[in-house]
Protein backbone atom coordinates (compact mmCIF):
# COMPACT_ATOMS: atom_id res chain seq x y z
CA UNK A 1 0.00 0.00 0.00
CA UNK A 2 1.50 3.22 -1.05
CA UNK A 3 2.12 6.00 1.74
CA UNK A 4 3.49 9.53 2.27
CA UNK A 5 4.05 12.32 5.24
CA UNK A 6 2.04 14.44 6.13
CA UNK A 7 3.77 17.91 7.33
CA UNK A 8 3.29 16.89 10.95
CA UNK A 9 5.24 13.41 10.53
CA UNK A 10 2.05 10.99 10.29
CA UNK A 11 1.96 8.48 7.60
CA UNK A 12 -0.97 7.93 5.87
CA UNK A 13 -1.76 5.21 3.53
CA UNK A 14 -3.74 5.68 0.32
CA UNK A 15 -5.36 3.28 -2.00
CA UNK A 16 -5.14 2.89 -5.74
CA UNK A 17 -7.61 1.09 -8.15
CA UNK A 18 -9.39 1.17 -11.48
CA UNK A 19 -8.35 2.88 -14.94
CA UNK A 20 -8.33 6.46 -15.97
CA UNK A 21 -7.65 9.83 -14.95
CA UNK A 22 -7.75 10.36 -10.91
CA UNK A 23 -10.08 11.05 -8.76
CA UNK A 24 -8.69 11.96 -4.92
CA UNK A 25 -11.54 10.15 -2.57
CA UNK A 26 -12.42 11.17 0.75
CA UNK A 27 -14.16 9.33 3.41
CA UNK A 28 -16.74 10.71 5.55
CA UNK A 29 -18.12 9.01 8.75
CA UNK A 30 -16.71 11.11 10.14
CA UNK A 31 -13.35 9.19 10.17
CA UNK A 32 -14.34 6.21 8.89
CA UNK A 33 -12.20 3.80 7.27
CA UNK A 34 -12.15 4.33 3.27
CA UNK A 35 -12.40 0.66 2.58
CA UNK A 36 -15.90 1.66 2.70
CA UNK A 37 -16.28 3.52 -0.57
CA UNK A 38 -15.18 0.16 -2.30
CA UNK A 39 -15.55 0.60 -6.26
CA UNK A 40 -18.13 3.23 -5.67
CA UNK A 41 -20.84 1.61 -7.49
CA UNK A 42 -18.33 0.60 -10.45
CA UNK A 43 -16.82 4.11 -10.80
CA UNK A 44 -13.26 2.53 -10.82
CA UNK A 45 -14.28 1.24 -14.54
CA UNK A 46 -13.97 5.10 -15.43
CA UNK A 47 -12.26 7.03 -12.97
CA UNK A 48 -8.72 5.42 -11.12
CA UNK A 49 -10.20 5.96 -7.60
CA UNK A 50 -7.31 7.05 -4.68
CA UNK A 51 -9.00 6.63 -1.66
CA UNK A 52 -7.26 8.59 1.10
CA UNK A 53 -7.37 6.80 5.11
CA UNK A 54 -7.68 10.09 7.17
CA UNK A 55 -4.68 9.88 10.06
CA UNK A 56 -5.69 7.68 12.57
CA UNK A 57 -8.29 5.43 10.41
CA UNK A 58 -7.82 2.41 8.14
CA UNK A 59 -4.14 1.90 7.47
CA UNK A 60 -2.88 5.56 8.48
CA UNK A 61 -0.85 5.77 11.72
CA UNK A 62 -2.07 7.71 14.53
CA UNK A 63 -0.67 11.31 14.78
CA UNK A 64 1.35 11.69 18.07
CA UNK A 65 -0.88 14.90 18.94
CA UNK A 66 -5.01 14.35 19.20
CA UNK A 67 -5.21 17.75 17.56
CA UNK A 68 -3.99 17.16 14.42
CA UNK A 69 -7.70 14.75 13.76
CA UNK A 70 -9.53 18.29 13.82
CA UNK A 71 -11.13 19.12 10.34
CA UNK A 72 -9.24 21.81 9.16
CA UNK A 73 -5.76 20.42 10.05
CA UNK A 74 -6.24 17.79 7.89
CA UNK A 75 -6.65 20.14 5.26
CA UNK A 76 -2.49 20.16 5.03
CA UNK A 77 -2.58 15.94 4.45
CA UNK A 78 -4.94 16.65 1.63
CA UNK A 79 -2.52 19.50 0.16
CA UNK A 80 0.16 16.85 0.97
CA UNK A 81 -1.29 13.58 -0.88
CA UNK A 82 -1.97 16.28 -4.24
CA UNK A 83 1.95 16.93 -3.86
CA UNK A 84 3.07 12.97 -3.51
CA UNK A 85 1.33 12.33 -6.03
CA UNK A 86 2.37 15.00 -8.54
CA UNK A 87 -0.78 16.34 -9.29
CA UNK A 88 -0.80 19.92 -10.43
CA UNK A 89 -4.63 19.76 -10.09
CA UNK A 90 -6.93 17.52 -9.85
CA UNK A 91 -10.72 15.90 -9.12
CA UNK A 92 -12.02 15.53 -5.61
CA UNK A 93 -14.97 13.39 -4.42
CA UNK A 94 -15.56 13.91 -0.95
CA UNK A 95 -18.62 12.12 1.32
CA UNK A 96 -20.90 12.87 4.19
CA UNK A 97 -18.55 14.48 6.71
CA UNK A 98 -15.58 14.91 4.03
CA UNK A 99 -17.76 17.54 2.60
CA UNK A 100 -16.50 19.86 5.06
CA UNK A 101 -13.12 18.62 4.44
CA UNK A 102 -13.15 19.63 1.01
CA UNK A 103 -15.01 22.78 1.34
CA UNK A 104 -12.00 23.92 3.39
CA UNK A 105 -9.71 22.52 1.04
CA UNK A 106 -10.96 23.87 -1.48
CA UNK A 107 -11.21 27.36 0.05
CA UNK A 108 -7.50 27.36 0.69
CA UNK A 109 -5.93 25.79 -2.19
CA UNK A 110 -8.85 27.20 -4.80
CA UNK A 111 -6.63 26.67 -7.82
CA UNK A 112 -5.60 23.17 -7.22
CA UNK A 113 -9.39 21.58 -7.94
CA UNK A 114 -10.65 20.57 -11.56
CA UNK A 115 -13.79 19.36 -10.26
CA UNK A 116 -15.67 18.93 -7.01
CA UNK A 117 -18.08 16.16 -6.42
CA UNK A 118 -20.08 16.86 -2.65
CA UNK A 119 -21.84 13.10 -2.08
CA UNK A 120 -24.53 13.38 0.51
CA UNK A 121 -22.31 16.00 2.26
CA UNK A 122 -22.20 17.94 5.62
CA UNK A 123 -21.37 21.87 5.53
CA UNK A 124 -21.12 22.90 9.21
CA UNK A 125 -17.47 24.49 7.69
CA UNK A 126 -20.07 26.84 5.23
CA UNK A 127 -22.25 27.72 8.19
CA UNK A 128 -25.25 25.41 7.20
CA UNK A 129 -26.58 22.88 8.97
CA UNK A 130 -30.31 20.95 8.00
CA UNK A 131 -33.65 21.82 9.21
CA UNK A 132 -35.51 20.30 12.72
CA UNK A 133 -37.63 18.13 10.34
CA UNK A 134 -35.54 17.24 7.69
CA UNK A 135 -34.49 13.78 8.73
CA UNK A 136 -38.46 13.04 9.99
CA UNK A 137 -39.85 14.36 6.85
CA UNK A 138 -37.11 12.02 5.11
CA UNK A 139 -37.98 9.02 6.79
CA UNK A 140 -41.16 9.07 6.00
CA UNK A 141 -41.02 8.49 2.23
CA UNK A 142 -40.40 5.03 2.96
CA UNK A 143 -43.23 4.72 5.45
CA UNK A 144 -44.71 1.64 3.53
CA UNK A 145 -41.63 -0.23 3.73
CA UNK A 146 -42.08 -3.55 5.75
CA UNK A 147 -38.68 -2.71 7.64
CA UNK A 148 -39.69 0.93 8.69
CA UNK A 149 -41.94 0.46 11.66
CA UNK A 150 -38.51 -1.09 13.35
CA UNK A 151 -36.17 0.96 11.82
CA UNK A 152 -38.40 3.91 12.85
CA UNK A 153 -38.81 3.19 16.44
CA UNK A 154 -34.71 2.43 16.87
CA UNK A 155 -34.34 6.13 15.13
CA UNK A 156 -36.96 7.22 18.10
CA UNK A 157 -34.96 5.57 20.82
CA UNK A 158 -31.93 7.44 20.05
CA UNK A 159 -33.48 10.51 21.56
CA UNK A 160 -33.41 8.25 24.50
CA UNK A 161 -29.72 8.13 24.09
CA UNK A 162 -29.97 4.25 22.70
CA UNK A 163 -28.05 4.26 19.52
CA UNK A 164 -28.60 1.63 17.39
CA UNK A 165 -27.37 2.11 13.78
CA UNK A 166 -28.19 -0.90 12.09
CA UNK A 167 -31.78 -0.85 13.77
CA UNK A 168 -32.25 2.78 11.97
CA UNK A 169 -29.80 2.10 9.09
CA UNK A 170 -32.42 1.18 6.48
CA UNK A 171 -33.67 5.21 6.86
CA UNK A 172 -30.57 5.87 6.69
CA UNK A 173 -29.50 3.84 3.10
CA UNK A 174 -33.95 4.25 1.91
CA UNK A 175 -33.91 0.79 0.90
CA UNK A 176 -32.77 -2.40 2.90
CA UNK A 177 -31.29 -5.24 0.20
CA UNK A 178 -28.32 -8.02 0.78
CA UNK A 179 -25.82 -4.96 -0.49
CA UNK A 180 -26.70 -2.55 2.30
CA UNK A 181 -26.62 -5.00 4.97
CA UNK A 182 -23.65 -6.40 3.84
CA UNK A 183 -22.45 -2.38 3.92
CA UNK A 184 -23.47 -2.03 7.46
CA UNK A 185 -22.02 -5.04 8.88
CA UNK A 186 -18.75 -3.91 7.51
CA UNK A 187 -19.34 -0.25 9.72
CA UNK A 188 -18.78 -2.62 13.24
CA UNK A 189 -14.58 -2.43 11.61
CA UNK A 190 -14.27 0.29 10.02
CA UNK A 191 -16.13 3.04 12.03
CA UNK A 192 -13.98 5.61 14.24
CA UNK A 193 -17.15 7.19 16.57
CA UNK A 194 -14.14 8.15 19.64
CA UNK A 195 -13.09 10.47 16.89
CA UNK A 196 -15.77 12.34 15.67
CA UNK A 197 -15.76 14.60 18.53
CA UNK A 198 -11.73 15.29 17.82
CA UNK A 199 -12.96 15.55 13.99
CA UNK A 200 -15.21 18.29 15.14
CA UNK A 201 -13.58 20.09 18.17
CA UNK A 202 -13.86 23.78 18.86
CA UNK A 203 -12.40 25.97 16.31
CA UNK A 204 -12.68 23.54 12.97
CA UNK A 205 -14.79 25.97 11.51
CA UNK A 206 -14.96 29.24 10.57
CA UNK A 207 -18.20 29.80 7.83
CA UNK A 208 -17.33 33.52 7.89
CA UNK A 209 -14.06 33.24 6.35
CA UNK A 210 -14.77 30.00 4.42
CA UNK A 211 -17.66 31.38 2.16
CA UNK A 212 -15.92 35.00 1.56
CA UNK A 213 -12.97 32.22 0.32
CA UNK A 214 -14.70 29.78 -1.85
CA UNK A 215 -15.43 33.21 -4.24
CA UNK A 216 -11.94 32.56 -5.48
CA UNK A 217 -13.03 28.88 -6.64
CA UNK A 218 -13.34 28.77 -10.49
CA UNK A 219 -13.86 25.00 -10.40
CA UNK A 220 -17.63 23.44 -11.57
CA UNK A 221 -18.98 21.78 -7.87
CA UNK A 222 -22.06 19.33 -8.05
CA UNK A 223 -23.54 18.49 -4.73
CA UNK A 224 -25.58 14.79 -5.25
CA UNK A 225 -27.86 14.26 -2.93
CA UNK A 226 -30.52 11.54 -2.13
CA UNK A 227 -33.94 11.58 -2.57
CA UNK A 228 -34.83 9.38 0.50
CA UNK A 229 -31.78 11.27 2.31
CA UNK A 230 -32.99 13.45 5.33
CA UNK A 231 -29.20 15.05 5.53
CA UNK A 232 -28.75 16.79 3.31
CA UNK A 233 -32.35 16.36 1.53
CA UNK A 234 -32.58 17.75 -1.87
CA UNK A 235 -33.70 21.34 0.05
CA UNK A 236 -30.45 21.81 1.65
CA UNK A 237 -28.00 20.18 -1.01
CA UNK A 238 -29.48 23.27 -3.29
CA UNK A 239 -28.49 25.51 -0.40
CA UNK A 240 -24.97 23.85 -0.02
CA UNK A 241 -24.46 24.10 -3.61
CA UNK A 242 -25.17 27.61 -3.81
CA UNK A 243 -22.54 28.71 -1.75
CA UNK A 244 -19.67 27.98 -4.53
CA UNK A 245 -19.84 30.26 -7.43
CA UNK A 246 -20.16 27.34 -10.12
CA UNK A 247 -22.33 24.89 -8.08
CA UNK A 248 -25.19 22.82 -8.81
CA UNK A 249 -27.39 20.19 -7.57
CA UNK A 250 -28.30 16.83 -8.21
CA UNK A 251 -31.13 14.46 -7.00
CA UNK A 252 -30.92 10.86 -7.23
CA UNK A 253 -34.42 9.13 -6.89
CA UNK A 254 -35.09 6.20 -4.47
CA UNK A 255 -31.98 6.36 -2.65
CA UNK A 256 -30.18 7.49 0.41
CA UNK A 257 -27.20 8.67 2.17
CA UNK A 258 -24.81 5.99 0.53
CA UNK A 259 -26.02 6.39 -3.43
CA UNK A 260 -23.30 4.12 -4.82
CA UNK A 261 -24.33 0.83 -1.88
CA UNK A 262 -26.77 -1.32 -4.29
CA UNK A 263 -28.63 -0.06 -7.08
CA UNK A 264 -25.79 2.15 -8.23
CA UNK A 265 -27.30 2.71 -11.78
CA UNK A 266 -27.75 6.39 -11.34
CA UNK A 267 -25.24 7.43 -9.27
CA UNK A 268 -21.94 6.37 -11.51
CA UNK A 269 -24.05 7.65 -15.01
CA UNK A 270 -24.43 11.56 -12.51
CA UNK A 271 -20.90 11.05 -11.82
CA UNK A 272 -18.98 10.55 -14.70
CA UNK A 273 -21.53 13.04 -16.92
CA UNK A 274 -20.30 16.07 -14.57
CA UNK A 275 -16.70 15.08 -14.30
CA UNK A 276 -16.27 14.35 -18.30
CA UNK A 277 -18.17 17.56 -19.54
Amino acid sequence: MPTLSAPDGTVLTYHQSGHGAPLVCLPGGPMRDSAYFGDLGGLDAHRTLIRLDLRGTGDSAVPADPAGYRCDRQVDDVEALREHLGLDTFDLLAHSAAGDLAALYAARHPERISRLVLVTPAAGSLGLGEEPDDRAAAAALTAGEPWHPAALAALEATKQGVFDFAGFAPLIYGRWGAAEQEHVAQRATQAHPELAGLYYADGAFDPEATRPALAALAAPVLVLAGAYDGSPNPAFAARIAAAFPSGESTVLPAIGHFPWVGESAGFVPAVREFLDR
